[in-house]
């Protein structure tokens, strides 16, 4: 059973229902709606094409919508692109218009006021490197460092700390206020700089509103890393920008922190950026990429992302085939005790509320237990799905099955490494939902006569919020 998650991009090429369903079939845990392209109208008939997809295969499936941030686009170059040559000068001018290689426009009202000579803009996923070297009347000139083949209209990386807009956008929010209305699962905010940008999004919190999942993806993101894990429901590495504005070489290392990060604050955490990239043309990965898929398990994934390979990709179905193969194979070989005993490392260096304590203290020993009891599943009996994650943290061997009375929580779930969400009937009441849970699982073939199981679950009894019980039920 393949634990950590994927999340698939729809796109062109995966607008079909036809093609996501395979998509789904094939592994996808996690659809991702970019709001950074087509119209509202377009997005919303994508994530009702998706709710008819979940209820057609019966089992609850999780939509990410990504929200675009203030992001910055040249104007279109022509058809067939423009080659910027290393070397040669060219102009930035703000505007909307189209784009040769001597002149770009960029959709950026402060670009003038924002860039200084020095500063080092990026296109499209770092492929083209410019440097701006001084200003003219109207424009900027610059120089091609690292030069390549522009098309559409690419994205243009400008340093966050040079970047005067506030995140999220007017039209970030105005987008946030659709999907809310029409029950989205998880929001992805791009650009956070500070846990003041996860406030700002303003929606209840999950699951009564979306999951809220910071993009890292900027220099001041890092700096500020803990408290916009505190801040949010869960955390994407966004590889692609995080990587211009850091040094490379420090790209793995941060990566790494990030993960360790939010396992120890028990959030989810998604690893995104060029995972299969060669797959959007081609019918297999590189080596390089399925080592980086591997990798990313072995760091502490709990979801791993593919964009263009699904988005644009000649085969959407085939890249999260692959994926989903990569992954499993990974998940056999992860270090699963020595995990454990890393999260127990970071958890004492966190000082936490009585509830976290509380959870921290009864999702080690439900580890402990079930391990040492040789338990064949965790059931966990959830109403937000606080106690899938907190037990997930850990990376136990057997599966994690979670029970919810809320079809918002199980589709939230979906993002949860090593857990298989179940709608539960009736009121949230821990007392009597564990024997129904057993039937259920019994029923679906999950469990067997014979097993033990390990069953977490929060008392109605405790105060605060927190999982405080535990038990081992013998089937």
């Amino acid at each position: 059973m393949r634990r950590t998650k994927i999340i698939a991009t729809m796109g062109p090429a995966s607008e079909s229902e036809a093609v996501l369903k395979d998509m789904v079939e094939a592994g996808a845990d996690v659809i991702r709606i970019n709001l950074s392209h087509g119209s509202l109208d377009e997005a919303i008939e994508r994530y009702r094409r998706l709710r008819r997809i979940e209820e057609s295969i019966g089992r609850p499936l999780g939509i990410l919508v990504d929200l675009p941030g203030p992001k910055v686009r040249a104007g279109s170059f022509p058809e067939g692109g423009a080659l910027l040559r290393d070397g040669e000068d060219l102009r930035l001018v703000p505007g909307e218009e189209s784009s040769t290689a001597a002149l770009v426009h960029v959709n950026h009202e402060g670009l003038l006021r924002d860039i200084h000579a020095g500063d080092r803009l990026t296109f499209g996923d770092g492929g083209v490197v410019i440097e701006v070297t001084d200003a003219e009347g109207d424009a900027l000139r610059a120089r091609v460092l690292h030069g390549g083949l522009l098309q559409g209209r690419p994205g243009v990386h400008i340093p966050s700390e040079r970047l005067r807009m506030a995140t999220p956008t007017d039209h970030d929010l105005h987008l946030l206020d659709a999907f809310v209305t029409e029950g989205a699962d998880m929001v992805a905010v791009s650009f956070v700089r500070s846990a003041h940008d996860i406030r700002r999004v303003g929606t209840e919190p999950h699951p009564a509103g979306p999951m809220v999942i910071a993009k890292i993806e900027t220099r001041a993101a890092v700096e500020n890393l803990d408290g916009i894990i505190e801040a949010a429901g869960a955390v994407m590495v966004a590889r692609g920008d995080l990587g211009a504005e850091m040094p490379l070489e420090e790209l793995p290392h941060l990566q790494k922190r990030i993960l360790h990060r939010c396992i120890a604050l028990g959030r989810p955490a998604i690893t995104a950026t060029q995972m299969l990239e060669s797959m959007v043309s081609a019918p297999s990965p590189t080596r390089a990429e399925t080592s980086d898929i591997a990798n990313a398990v072995f760091d502490g994934s709990s979801a791993v992302m593919l964009s263009g390979e699904t988005a644009i990709g000649h085969d959407p179905a085939l890249a999260v085939a692959t994926m989903a193969r990569i992954a499993r194979r990974a998940d056999e070989e992860f270090d699963y005790d020595g995990w454990a005993a890393k999260v127990n490392r970071l958890n004492r260096d966190l000082s936490g509320s009585v509830d976290d304590v509380v959870t921290n203290s009864m999702t080690n020993a439900a580890w402990r237990a079930a391990s040492e009891s040789e338990a064949t599943s965790i059931i966990c009996i959830t109403r937000t799905g606080f106690t899938v994650r907190s037990i997930a943290r850990y990376r136990p061997r057997m599966p994690i099955l979670g029970f919810s009375t809320d079809p918002r929580t199980l589709r939230q779930l979906t993002l949860s490494w090593g857990a298989t969400p179940i709608e539960q009937p009736g009121p949230y009441d821990p007392a009597r939902q564990v024997g129904t849970a057993i039937e259920m699982a019994k029923g679906r073939g999950l469990l067997r006569t014979g097993d033990l199981v390990a069953v977490l679950s929060g008392s109605p009894d405790y105060k605060g919020v927190a999982t405080d019980s535990l038990r081992l039920v013998h089937i």
